[in-house]
């Protein structure tokens, strides 16, 4: 089973880091902030995106579950 999240930092990232942080979608916010969304395929790669955040000195703002999609 796969879930999508989204991922909030404070900062702006341009979207040619969307590949660093596992395919997802970046998705920069008028309020400065920037989502990454979309689907993680288990809890290890979740801790993968967010090692990938704070080895980069990334201020993590919130992370939401957003659903979860049967892979069948």
């Amino acid at each position: 089973m796969t879930t999508c999240y989204s991922i909030r930092i404070r900062e702006h990232l341009d979207t040619r880091w969307s590949e660093r942080f596992a395919g997802l979608t970046i998705v920069n916010q008028p309020d400065g902030s920037t989502e990454l969304v979309g689907e993680i395929c288990d809890q290890a790669a979740l801790h993968g995106v967010l090692a990938q955040v704070r080895d980069l000195g990334l201020e993590l703002l919130a992370l939401r579950r957003i659903d979860a999609i049967d892979d069948e």
